[in-house]
């Protein structure tokens, strides 16, 4: 340093030593320069007192020679300590070169800036505020300090100043978020640290509302959640919780909506295999699960992007069972809020002049608010044009059902083959209920939701298939899809009405205008979608036999308890008559034969066509018969189910012409077999009255004759000898029989079924099955032992 230059007031021994490299002979300096101010204080001489620390700041505190840079440090401290609460005056001068020391090279000299600094703000506590931003950013940096001595210093440094700001009301809270926000996206270890110390500490001061304000660095405060040290988690963790708590106590004042999309995204991970991210995930989920119930029905315009978010989650395993739960509360709070209103049209959406939801103050969005929202679903369906979230209330505005999202939303999981069980499960819940709530509304999205709907039925999950039953039973029969054309026989005069099923769903909403809906098994209610349900589902089982073979079964009786029986069966034969693959044909008819006779589903049913004592069971029948002449044997079965024995006869007589496959004997060895379960107890029991019952017995010997010497043989060859009085069962006279049966004779008046039209009508049909077989094998010969000649 030029020791030629002026720098009075500061005498000559205290430049020297100021500049000595002994820390000793600076303090003493130090000394002598806090009396040389102390002097100008009482003289009220501010000018001197600006020159001086003019000189330490830029002839010292910021020489390029390191000792001269500590006496100028020392010195600038000694200032402050003699101008004691006049220090305020002349902070700026004071603080800045010390803060300029904070990034010099040497860690001795960054630790004496460091200890300048805490004696200046131990002099000037409260008058400091001002400058606080220019602290806090020359603290950040000292916080990650690899010095531990600078690190040490920069902490007692931390602690004062929290202690100011906490005791002070004069914190400009506006001027230091941006700083904040700024600072909480660092990625080091002991930055974060003292970022969330400090988030702590202003949280926690009453005069302070960092809550408006949390928006603005909720992201960031989720990324230090995810830090690898366990105790910085554990501080965020208590300031989350902290916030919520008071979200909890002062909802209506806390912007859910600027917050919304933050936590959507930290509710999806995008590394499992990270630990942390699970912490983070199941705060926010829970987070999420607190604003939906807090901010009610306001929620839903932004329902599809929360849906995005929740829906993966139902899938976890218990490793996350805390998160499941969550998101699962979250689904179901979220599901409760779709309410038959929802369904309302309104004026603003037929003018086409429907929107984003306005802010709380009235004011439209800004281009730039616009901009600064994240887009949590990633598929333009999540939460575009946020605004902010109100809680329910009875003045509250109307909110509009974010419905085309929702459905893009569910329609994507049901899509993607990763999608887990339960999350399966979850959207066709979704999809059901909104049928339920929203019917006209849901009914537009049908079209683009039905195939995928018919493919879900191969899903692997029965539970899975259960709903998705109930989601195509709801669209076949909601009265917002009713229309005049139901189907129909193909016969006019056996034309039967579609039935709703005994006891009709609760909670359906029928629309305006559509008839209503009672528990009346003959009330119409079938749609459109109802037949083109069943075309599409017997067209999946024709594509699909594996389908037809696991699980065919299993989804007929299930629609026959959502959809009546009846419907069922009168549709699935009216499009069989039609069916021209006839090898699938047959098939199907054998599948639901076994159902109709086997099934618990189709009790009622069978009661029905039991005795054909009314028109519409005679119809039934017909219609029934008409599609299960594709088999045979099936036939056969349905005539003894009707207990039209004579006609069973009949049949069994033209099996003789018919081509006798090894298929053919095993599905009459079914039939001996059904035969013997209980659904045929009065079948058997009738075996008694031989008198009255000869086509019967001659129909069961036609049957044993058509089997060969096996175990299903036996059976019924057992059966038959069980028949009392066998000289009884030679023909009666017919007149003689019709007299003796003048309860089946009035019975068959009813009904007038035209039983030798039927008969012409199963020949027409074996005449095609033959003619189809015998094209087959000019292409392909069959087996030789599939034919028993």
């Amino acid at each position: 340093m030029n020791s030629e230059k002026d720098f009075s007031p500061l005498t000559p021994n205290i430049v020297r030593a100021l500049n000595d490299k002994l820390y000793e002979k600076r303090k003493v300096a130090a000394l002598e320069i806090e009396k040389l101010v102390r002097e100008f204080v009482a003289q009220n001489n501010s000018t001197q007192i600006r020159h001086v620390i003019q000189i330490l700041a830029s002839e010292f505190a910021l020489s390029q020679h390191p000792h001269s840079r500590k006496g100028g440090l020392i010195g600038l401290a000694a200032c402050s300590i003699a101008l004691g609460k006049d220090s305020g005056l002349y902070l700026k001068e004071l603080i800045e070169p010390v803060l300029t020391c904070f990034n010099d090279s040497d860690s001795r000299l960054r630790y004496y800036a460091c200890e300048a600094l805490y004696n200046i703000v131990k002099v000037a506590r409260g008058a400091v505020l001002p400058h606080f931003n220019l602290l806090f950013d020359g603290l950040s940096k000292l916080a990650a300090d690899p010095d531990p001595n600078v690190k040490s210093g920069s902490e007692l440094l931390d602690r004062l100043l929290k202690d100011i700001v906490t005791e002070s009301n004069k914190f400009d809270l506006v001027a230091f978020v941006p700083l904040l926000r700024e600072r909480i996206y660092s990625n080091n270890q002991y930055a974060r640290q003292f970022i969330i110390s400090w988030i702590h500490v202003l949280e926690s001061v009453p005069d302070i509302n960092l809550l408006d304000y949390l928006p603005e660095i909720l992201d960031g405060l989720f990324q230090i959640l995810g830090d690898n040290s366990k105790e910085i988690r554990r501080t965020c963790e208590v300031v989350l919780g902290e916030f919520l708590k008071e979200i909890k106590k002062t909802p209506s004042s806390v912007k859910f909506a600027e917050m919304a999309n933050i936590l959507v995204i930290h509710c999806q991970v995008a590394d499992e295999t990270k630990l942390t991210n699970d912490l983070i995930q199941l705060t926010a989920m829970t987070w999420m699960r607190e604003f939906i119930q807090l901010a009610g029905r306001v929620v839903l315009p932004y329902s599809s992007g929360i849906l995005t978010a929740v829906l993966p989650c139902l899938s976890y395993d218990d490793r996350k069972k805390n998160t499941k739960e969550a998101a699962s509360a979250c689904n179901h709070s979220l599901m409760k809020l779709v309410t038959p209103e929802d369904d309302e049209e309104e004026d603003e959406e037929k003018s086409g002049s429907t929107g984003s939801p306005s802010r709380e103050d009235g004011q439209p969005k800004t281009e730039a608010d616009s901009n600064d929202m994240l887009n949590a679903s990633q598929e333009s369906v999540g939460f575009s044009n946020i605004s902010f979230f109100t809680p329910a209330s009875a003045d509250r505005p109307h909110v509009t059902l974010d419905l085309d999202g929702i459905v893009q939303v569910l329609d994507r999981h049901l899509h993607d083959s990763s999608t887990g069980m339960m999350t399966r499960i979850a959207v066709l819940k979704w999809l059901y209920h909104l049928y339920i709530k929203t019917p006209r509304k849901m009914f537009r999205h049908t079209d683009g939701l039905f195939p995928m709907l018919l493919k879900t039925l191969s899903d692997e999950s029965d539970e899975v298939i259960l709903k998705d039953l109930e989601v195509l039973a709801e669209i076949a029969s909601s009265p917002a899809g009713q229309t005049d054309q139901v189907g129909s026989c193909d016969s006019a005069d056996n034309k039967l009405e579609l039935k709703v099923p005994d006891g009709a769903k609760t909670g359906q909403q029928p629309s305006t205008g559509s008839k209503t809906v009672d528990s009346s098994p003959s009330t119409p209610s079938m749609n459109s979608y109802f037949y083109k349900f069943m075309i599409n589902l017997l067209k999946r089982f024709s594509l699909e036999r594996k389908l037809l073979e696991n699980r065919g079964a299993f989804i007929i009786r299930q629609l026959c308890l959502l959809l009546h029986a009846e419907n069922i069966f009168h549709s699935m034969a009216d499009i069989l008559l039609k069916e021209e693959d006839l090898k699938f044909a047959s098939t199907m008819v054998q599948t639901l034969n076994t159902i109709l006779l086997t099934s618990a589903e189709l009790f009622q049913l069978r009661n029905q066509l039991k005795d054909l004592r009314t028109q519409e069971s005679c119809a039934l029948f017909c219609c029934l018969y008409r599609s299960w002449c594709h088999n045979p044997v099936a036939t056969v079965s349905l005539c003894f189910l009707t207990q039209n024995y004579k006609h069973a006869y009949d049949l069994i007589q033209k099996f003789g012409d018919l081509e006798v496959t090894v298929d053919f004997l095993m599905e009459v060895d079914k039939l001996v077999q059904l035969i013997e379960s209980p659904i045929f107890t009065y079948l058997r029991l009738q075996l008694l009255d031989v008198q009255n019952n000869p086509y019967l017995i001659k129909a069961l010997y036609g049957l044993l004759m058509l089997l060969p010497q096996s175990q299903a043989f036996q059976l019924l060859s057992h059966r038959l000898r069980c028949v009392p009085n066998p000289e009884l069962m030679r023909t009666v006279d017919e007149s003689k029989y019709m007299d003796s049966k003048q309860q089946v004779s009035k019975r068959a008046s009813h009904s007038q079924v035209d039983y030798n039209e039927l008969l012409q009508h199963f020949d027409r049909v074996q005449s095609k099955h033959l003619e189809v077989r015998h094209q087959r094998s000019g292409r392909a010969s069959d087996h030789p032992d599939r034919k028993l000649m």
